[in-house]
Order: C-alpha cells, then sequence, then structure tokens
C-alpha cells in the first residue's frame, strides 16, 4: 500500500470516530440534555461537587466543549458564582481522560452488536427518546469499528523507514510536539479523538515515550481552544469560564513540560506498554490538575473578572438578542436555554416599565410615556425574535421534557409580552386621566404593591431559569399574598371615600382603583411559571391564573 493511500485512509477512519461521536454526543443531548443541566444547575452550588458532575456530564457526552458551552450559559446569565463553574471544567477535562482511557482496550467485537441495536431502535423505536438512545449505539459502534480500522492500518507500516523519518523530523521537539498537538486537536475539534489516534500510533510503536507525552500535553491544551472562540464575544464576561479553562490547561502545561523525560521513565518502570503509559499519563495529569487548581479558584476568579468585565449596555442593544445561536437549534435543550437567557432580557425591559408607574398619580411624568413606548417596542421586538427562534425547533426532536419546556418558555414569553402592553396602557391612563389630588395612604399602598409586584417578577425570572419547585411554589404563594393586598388596599380606599375629603379625592379614586388591577394582573402573569413548574396537579390554582388572564384579554 502506498503512503498517500495510508494517510488517505487513516484521514477516513479519524473521520469515522469524529463522526460517531458526533452522533454520541447528539443522541445523549437529546435524550437527556435538560437532565444533565439540571445536575449542573444544582451541582454548581458547591465546587467538589461541581467537579464530580463535570466529570460525569463529559463522560456521558464525550466532549468536554459541550460541558463548557453549558456551564458558560449558566455563568453568563449570573445563575451561578465563576468558583464552581471553573470547578465543573476541572471535573470536565477528567472526564475526558477517563472517555480515552475507557475507549482505549479493545472492545472492537461489540461494534455490530451495537451498530445493529441502535439502528433498530432509531428505526423502529417509538419517537423520542428510545429513538435518541438508537442514535447513540451507532455512534458507539461506529466508534469502535473507527478505532479497530485506525490500529489495523498503523500497526503494518509502523515499521517502514520513511514513516519513522517523517515522525523524527515533525516530532523532535517537545515544544514543537505540542504545538503540533494543540493544533490539530483544535482543528478537529476533540481532544478524545486525537487522543485516540496518539494511542493507536503508540500501540504500533510509532512514537517515542518522551513523544508521545508531550503529544499529550498539546492534546490538553488543544482542547480548551475551540470553547473559546465559539463563545459570543458581544459581552467580554461570556469568556470567563472557557478563557479559565485554558488558562488552567495552559500552566499545567508549562509545569509538566519540563519532566517529560522523567515522567517517561517512571511510567515506563512497570513495563507497561506506551499506549497504557499514554493514557495513564492523560488521566493523572487532569486528575492532579484539578485538585491543585481547586485552590486557585478564587484567584483566578479575580484575575478572569479584571480582564473580562462585564458589557455595559447601551440602549441599542436592548432591541437586539444576544443568544439565540441558530447552531444550538439542532440541540433542543440548549435552544431552549438561550430562549431562556434572552427571556430574562425581557424580564428587564418590564421591570423598567414597571419602575415608570408613579405612586402619586397626581403628577405624571410626560417623558416616561415616550420612554414607556421605547420599552414596549424593544419588548416586542425580543420577543418576535424568541418565538421565531423556537419555532425552527423539530417537534419530532423532542422528548417528553424538551416538549413541556417549551410550552413553559413560549407561555411566560408571551405573558411578559401581556404584561409589557398592560403596564404601557396602565401608563398612558395614569398620564391622560391624572386630576385632583391622591390620599397619601392610598399612594403607600401604591408603592408597596409595586414593590412586592417587582419582587414577584426577579422571583419569577429566578424560577424559569432554575425550574426549582420551592422557588415556584414561594411565587405561587407570593401571588396570593399581593391578591389579598391588593383587595385590602381597594377595601381601605373605599372607606376613606365615605370620609370628610370624599369629594376631594373622588377625581383620583377610579383612576387608584385602576392602576390596583393593572398591577394586580400584571403579577398574575409573572406567576405563571410557577405553575408550570409545580406541574398540572395544581389544578385550582392555575384555573385561577387562566381566569386572571381571561379578564386582561377582555380589558
Amino acid at each position: 500500500m502506498t503512503g498517500s493511500l495510508v494517510i488517505l485512509e487513516l484521514m477516513g477512519h479519524v473521520a469515522l470516530l469524529l463522526w460517531g461521536m458526533r452522533m454520541v454526543q447528539s443522541g445523549i443531548e437529546r435524550a437527556f440534555g435538560s437532565d444533565m443541566r439540571r445536575v449542573l444547575g444544582r451541582a454548581l452550588r458547591n465546587r467538589l461537587a461541581a467537579v464530580a458532575a463535570g466529570a460525569g456530564v463529559t463522560m456521558l457526552l464525550q466532549s468536554s466543549t459541550a460541558t463548557v458551552m453549558m456551564v458558560t450559559s449558566f455563568a453568563a446569565r449570573g445563575a451561578f458564582a465563576l468558583v464552581p463553574a471553573l470547578a465543573v471544567m476541572l471535573g470536565a477535562n477528567v472526564g475526558t481522560a477517563l472517555i480515552v482511557k475507557a475507549l482505549s482496550f479493545d472492545v472492537s467485537f461489540a461494534s455490530p452488536l451495537l451498530l445493529l441495536a441502535g439502528y433498530i431502535a432509531f428505526k423502529r423505536g417509538p419517537k423520542g427518546r428510545a429513538r435518541h438512545m438508537g442514535r447513540v449505539g451507532i455512534g458507539l459502534g461506529l466508534m469502535l469499528l473507527a478505532l479497530h480500522g485506525l490500529v489495523q492500518t498503523i500497526q503494518p507500516v509502523s515499521t517502514a523507514p520513511v514513516l519513522r523519518s517523517i515522525l523524527d523530523a515533525i516530532t523532535g521537539d517537545p515544544v514543537l510536539d505540542v504545538l503540533l498537538a494543540a493544533a490539530l486537536t483544535f482543528a478537529a475539534h476533540s481532544s478524545v479523538a486525537v487522543m485516540l489516534l496518539l494511542v493507536g500510533l503508540a500501540a504500533g510503536d510509532v512514537v517515542s515515550p518522551t513523544t508521545g507525552l508531550a503529544l499529550v500535553l498539546g492534546a490538553n491544551l488543544g482542547g480548551a481552544l475551540p470553547p473559546v472562540f465559539e463563545t459570543s464575544g458581544a459581552n467580554p464576561a461570556n469568556r470567563r469560564v472557557p478563557v479559565g479553562n485554558l488558562l488552567f490547561r495552559a500552566i499545567g502545561c508549562i509545569v509538566a513540560l519540563p519532566f517529560l523525560h522523567p515522567l517517561a521513565d517512571l511510567l515506563q518502570r512497570e513495563g507497561a506498554d506506551l499506549a497504557s503509559v499514554l493514557t495513564n499519563f492523560h488521566v493523572v495529569f487532569n486528575v492532579v490538575l484539578a485538585v491543585v487548581c481547586l485552590a486557585l479558584l478564587g484567584p483566578a476568579q479575580s484575575l478572569l473578572i479584571k480582564f473580562y468585565p462585564e458589557k455595559i449596555k447601551s440602549e441599542g442593544d436592548a432591541a437586539r438578542a444576544f443568544f439565540l445561536d441558530k447552531s444550538a437549534l439542532e440541540t433542543p435543550y440548549l435552544a431552549l436555554a438561550n430562549a431562556a437567557r434572552e427571556i430574562l432580557r425581557m424580564g428587564d425591559l418590564v421591570e423598567a416599565l414597571l419602575r415608570l408607574v408613579p405612586a402619586d398619580l397626581s403628577r405624571p411624568d410626560k417623558q416616561a410615556i415616550a420612554q414607556a413606548v421605547r420599552l414596549g417596542q424593544e419588548l416586542d421586538m425580543l420577543h418576535g425574535a424568541v418565538k421565531a427562534y423556537l419555532a425552527r425547533l423539530e417537534p419530532s426532536e423532542l422528548t417528553d421534557r424538551d416538549a413541556s419546556r417549551l410550552s413553559d418558555v413560549i407561555e411566560f414569553a408571551v405573558n411578559l409580552g401581556h404584561a409589557g402592553d398592560i403596564l404601557e396602557r396602565c401608563l398612558e391612563q395614569v398620564s391622560r386621566r391624572a386630576q385632583g389630588p391622591i390620599n397619601p395612604a392610598d399612594q403607600a399602598a401604591l408603592q408597596t404593591i409595586q414593590a412586592e409586584v417587582g419582587a414577584d417578577l426577579r422571583l419569577a425570572l429566578s424560577t424559569l431559569a432554575t425550574e426549582d419547585p420551592r422557588s415556584a411554589q414561594e411565587l405561587v404563594d407570593a401571588k396570593r399574598h399581593l391578591n389579598e393586598a391588593e383587595r385590602a388596599a381597594a377595601r381601605d380606599h373605599l372607606t376613606r371615600l365615605g370620609g370628610a375629603n370624599s369629594s376631594v379625592l373622588l377625581g383620583s379614586s377610579s383612576l387608584f382603583l385602576a392602576t390596583l388591577r393593572d398591577l394586580k394582573l400584571v403579577n398574575s402573569h409573572f406567576a405563571s411559571i410557577g405553575y408550570a413548574v409545580l406541574g398540572p396537579e395544581d389544578g385550582g390554582a392555575s384555573r385561577a391564573v387562566q381566569n386572571d388572564t381571561d379578564k386582561v384579554a377582555s380589558v
């Protein structure tokens, strides 16, 4: 076989390996993506739990890049601190090393069984999770087939003098080896694939131990590069997690590089083959790196915040969608997470509208009307962008959990849009109908209820992001409390109308009661996400929300 055919065959096996990994990753993401996202969300509250969760999720996804994109999503919206997010990435690196170790064993005999079972599940299985698991089975079968072919292709030519001369020329310097492997890993977007290629070369005794260890360091360094370039640069703070991961790996490579010769001798002392030496070094390197860097997360956080500050948004940014990444539409749970991040921005606009509602109804701010119109237009533009984005999701690719989440996200986006419309109308009424003074007690009641509605909005946005039943229950209870406060404020107001100053207060009475009603209806729209997270078992409460919504539609 000529050299060009050997290279072509090797490239074909690597391409098949990458495609198999892609199928496994997409199948796991579509079948269990939402579950893994919730696991990561809970684990980000503790460093050690974050490391373990990062390793587990990465082993399932077979891609640390996918893990870092999930964690970046959490950190970018401020849901969790940077320190546990960086801890997840340390665990993800360990998970990647464990994947390589597991796949380095010769289990190619399972490839036909996986391909057959995967094909049957994908073509004949019910829509949803079973079909996605069929995709995973096909992907694993292709990966094992590619690895077997890779080893079979390398072994016959491993003793060829020309091949050894080329490799000696390319891999003579450890620093060059690191850079070469890093570039190859970045091009392949997979450190797992490059490491398995190195295992195949080591099994054929094509590379020396020192060169092999240097190439392993390069694969680790290159594996941290894709997330840095794939993370949106619209806000510099979004790059903190991937850059921190790259920084840790770069420091690890710099520290380990001078010790490659003694490390090679130490790892080979017990007579292990070179392929095992490389995979063992890969695991040890990432475990040691995780243990050492756990103590450095605090200083790393300060450094990353200093060099990647939060972007101050201008007025023009409010109406532009930042997070609706079209490439994430292939992975529904990621697309839903992106849409949720945009809905959080919708919530910021609604909160700005809420602050414009004056407690002193006798002194409307004329400039507030123009500002409310601008905020309403920005809210409508974001709402339209979110709906158009989610409409592109393929229903057949959604699991039951994703379909339920999609319904909740769209419903909450619609409710935020309705809340914005109510607040705009409320401000317009205040400007047009304001007449006469307002009782100080009524003004204090409006201020109190307005503050409670703002707090409930922030709680609703948190419930949307975390899907925490405790937060949802707190939101539902807060809605009931506000309804009682609104009724009490209305009763007290009517009682005061019967007093000596009733003729003075009568002019502002209808406007006060209308504003109270609007704030109550706005709050009911916020509470809808609480009922969605709690589930359909709270039927009476859900009907209460629907009744409020019907009132809004009839106004």
